[in-house]
């Protein structure tokens, strides 16, 4: 499945631009990164996926539209599979949004 261009053109409505955003396509999906850190997915099996560090990933993760990222067969921890369904009003994204290009933005730029 290919990421939803909709969904990525509502991600880069929220983001704003500037020289350290970047976009790469990875995983089936459309990265936006940060700095050169990944913050945040239009993924290519729906909805986002979000990176948000390992503490406030257990925190979030609510079992029905917010799950811990799995690829392949590992748990990835500190980021987060976000439903569709949950990203559909424009209040939610940006919540989710925000909490990845923070969490970005709080690492060391990658050269």
């Amino acid at each position: 499945m290919a990421y939803d261009e909709e969904l990525a053109e509502r991600i880069r409505d929220l983001i704003e631009p500037g020289p350290t955003i970047t976009e790469r396509k990875m995983f089936g999906g459309l990265a936006f990164l940060v700095g050169g850190n990944m913050a945040l997915a239009a993924s290519g099996k729906g909805g986002l996926l979000v990176r948000v560090g390992p503490e406030l990933g257990g925190q979030l993760v609510d079992d029905d539209a917010v799950t811990t990222a799995i690829m392949g067969s590992r748990e990835m921890t500190g980021w987060l599979r976000v439903e569709a369904s949950h990203v559909d009003d424009d209040t939610n994204l940006r919540e989710w949004v925000t909490r990845g290009v923070e969490f970005a933005r709080s690492l060391p730029p990658k050269t």
